[in-house]
């Protein structure tokens, strides 16, 4: 009998294998198609033996445990290229659309609105004195300074489109990490199965790491750890940490050494971080003993270097003479006060980083947080302190380091067109003589030197030593009465130098003042004047006879002395003779000659290059297309590979129809002999108790 008992009790053993088999080979059939789901399989364990006559005879099967199919090895580096993928798909799909604000082949865009502006001066030649070709000066103008404008505005709507995701994903990813850490909880206190919550988790985290790049670390007992791939960490256990995308910012990093307890302050913005760097100790003032900084855009890789090639030194300044750097003012406060100048000084080697834009953080607890936004050196490789990976980091490089750079470069081609034609411009004579004539650039203090990093004129550093020469001629007669030269050296001489130097040399014949900063100068009754040669650029810096005003996309338009009055258009010269030549078309001809002429063009990411106007726009509509074959190649490589690692994956954990049917019919026929043994063990046990009988 208990033989047959044992026979029995293996048929029924089986019968449970089998119907578990069953049951499970059901959920995955019905799974097929559900996003995230792991195979999943029984695995099966002989059950105890026990001692017989004959030797251990078995007692049946049991059905160990349900087995989640899943290669954790192979996850992972399908999150190091799927983090990569994301990134450039993020990048080619922004990017594709920004090339479209560039497409030079419909004949309208800016390259062919600079040929028509200088083409219009080249005309102004052959008939100086014609109110038709003034006029279309003034409406080629317009129209360039339209098409700055619109193409800056488009710019500035992708920059805005990407900071609005920007700000939707770091909702999402938080929302992610919370999640994560809730599932490792449940995972690591429940009893139950937890392949559900395993493939539950396993879908967040691969959809976090297209967000992101990360490093997952098994703890064990169903615990996980999620770290940037920069350290960053995100996940730890039951806990999560969260990103936030935060206000522009100044941080210091002050030596041991150093005694310095202020800060720095910033004003204005831009999409590109700077380092300031001590290299000089000394106090915070606006006069001498100032101590001077350094300044990279780069994370301190490389540094700005000055006109002359040399490194830049910046004098450390309060904020009444707060000092000009690339696109923002700069100076040093208390911690608390950025009105009063620090009383200690700055030592060799303390560091301030100035965040001009919003930016993404790590935030470690409610008062540590650490700046994970990416950043790339000048060849555009990714610092790997910080983000690198994901939709993220596509985002905020697009926004920042593409967008950004497009921008400033088509800033630089505005203000190299303002300064070079307002420089010629401004040593030119127009169809009468000035009797009155107004600065259009101010100085942001009358008695500070206008070359230095505090006067904060608009285009101080394009100055030089040198004479600046005026012509005074009696209204009466149309003879010159003087052609004097005030003398110029933008270290020394302020605004209110160069006035009292007009005043002086000029007297009595005219006037200079200064009004809210900006130069005004008055001829005297029955005389008037003509501007004439400067070597030093005053006139065209402080706007003086002039044709543009501005100095960038957003603000570029024309001197109103110009519109409102076409004679004032400077075409003509005055010759050596001090005669006003309003005639012989040198003026125009020398702007209509910028087309081709290589000049001076400087941006903070490049520095200075000798380029035509138009060469470096090509080159700028060349950057915009090589950027987006370049992410639309490195998407469809990173794209190969993470999906041959998806195709990995789903080799182990996918189902497979095909192989669940076959499972579904021996595992039918694994319970169908259980059953036929329990069957035949009965029938034994009928015959025996028949016996008996």
């Amino acid at each position: 009998m208990s033989s047959l008992t044992s026979v029995m009790s293996i048929g029924k053993s089986g019968l449970s294998a089998a119907q578990a088999a069953i049951a499970v080979t059901s959920e995955n059939i019905a799974n097929v198609d559900t996003t995230g789901y792991s195979r999943r399989t029984v695995s099966f364990a002989e059950a105890y033996v026990v001692d017989g006559s004959v030797g251990q005879i078995g007692s049946g099967v049991w059905a160990n445990e349900v087995q989640r199919n899943y290669s954790q090895y192979v996850e992972n580096q399908y999150y190091d290229q799927a983090t990569l993928r994301d990134r450039w798909e993020s990048l080619y799909t922004n990017l594709s659309n920004t090339e479209s604000l560039f497409n030079e082949s419909t004949g309208y865009g800016l390259s062919s609105t600079l040929d028509d502006f200088f083409g219009a001066w080249e005309d102004l030649v052959q008939s100086t004195d014609s109110a038709s070709s003034r006029t279309s000066v003034i409406t080629s103008s317009q129209t360039l300074i339209s098409t700055l404008n619109e193409i800056n505005a488009d710019l500035i709507t992708q920059q805005q489109q990407a900071e609005a995701a920007i700000i939707q994903q770091v909702s999402e990813v938080n929302d992610l990490l919370e999640q994560i850490a809730t599932l490792n909880k449940q995972i690591s206190t429940t009893s139950a199965d937890v392949n559900a919550l395993l493939d539950s988790r396993s879908s967040l985290v691969r959809e976090l790491s297209g967000y992101m790049d990360i490093n997952y670390i098994d703890n064990g007992s169903g615990e996980l750890t999620i770290t940037t791939q920069s350290g960053q960490t995100l996940v730890d256990g039951f806990t999560s940490f969260n990103i936030s995308y935060d206000a522009p910012q100044a941080t210091a990093d002050i030596k041991s050494s150093s005694n310095f307890n202020g800060q720095v302050y910033f004003a204005g913005s831009d999409s590109q971080e700077y380092t300031l760097e001590v290299v000089q100790a000394g106090a915070v003032t606006s006069g001498a003993g100032a101590a001077l900084f350094r300044v990279s855009v780069d994370g301190g890789k490389t540094w700005l270097k000055d006109s002359d090639g040399n490194e830049l030194h910046v004098a450390a300044r309060n904020e009444d003479s707060a000092t000009e750097v690339g696109e923002l003012s700069v100076w040093f406060g208390t911690g608390t006060d950025s009105d009063t100048a620090p009383t200690t000084s700055l030592g060799v080697g303390d560091k301030f980083t100035i965040v001009p834009t919003r930016a993404l953080y790590w935030n470690e607890n409610t008062s540590t947080k650490e700046n994970i936004t990416p950043v790339s050196d000048a060849s555009g490789v990714l610092d790997t302190s910080r983000l690198t990976g994901g939709t993220l980091s596509a985002l905020c490089s697009y926004k920042d380091d593409y967008l950004g750079a497009y921008r400033e470069k088509l800033d630089a081609i505005a203000e190299t067109v303002v300064w070079e034609v307002n420089r010629l411009h401004s040593q030119g004579s127009g169809l009468d003589n000035i009797t009155e004539i107004n600065g259009t650039y101010a100085a942001k203090h009358d008695n500070v030197a206008l070359g230095s990093n505090s006067s904060g004129l608009t285009f101080g550093d394009k100055l030089t030593a040198g004479s600046a020469y005026m012509y005074i001629y009696n209204e009466s007669t149309g003879l010159q009465v003087t052609s004097d030269a005030i003398e110029f050296d933008p270290e020394t001489d302020s605004l209110q130098d160069v006035c009292d130097a007009l005043n002086t040399t000029y007297s009595p014949y005219l006037s200079a003042t200064i009004v809210n900063h900006q130069l005004s100068i008055t001829a005297a009754d029955g005389y008037s004047f003509n501007m004439g040669t400067d070597t030093t650029g005053l006139y065209a810096a402080l706007g003086l006879n002039t044709y543009f005003t501005g100095s960038q996309c957003s603000d570029i338009g024309l001197n109103t002395a110009v519109t409102t009055d076409t004679g004032r258009l400077c075409a003509g010269h005055v010759n050596g003779s001090g005669e006003a030549n309003e005639g012989d078309g040198t003026t125009a001809s020398a702007i209509s000659d910028l087309l081709t002429t290589k000049v001076s063009i400087t941006t903070l990411r490049g520095g200075t290059v000798s380029e035509t106007i138009s060469g470096f726009y090509s080159g700028l509509v060349s950057d915009v297309g090589a950027d987006t074959a370049q992410a639309k190649y490195k998407y469809s490589y990173t794209e190969a590979l993470a999906s041959d690692l998806d195709d990995q994956q789903q080799a182990i954990s996918g189902v497979n129809l095909d192989e669940e049917m076959t499972n579904l019919i021996k595992y039918q026929h694994a319970y169908t002999a259980a059953a036929k043994l329990i069957t035949t063990a009965d029938e034994m046990m009928q015959v025996l108790l028949s016996l008996k009988s």
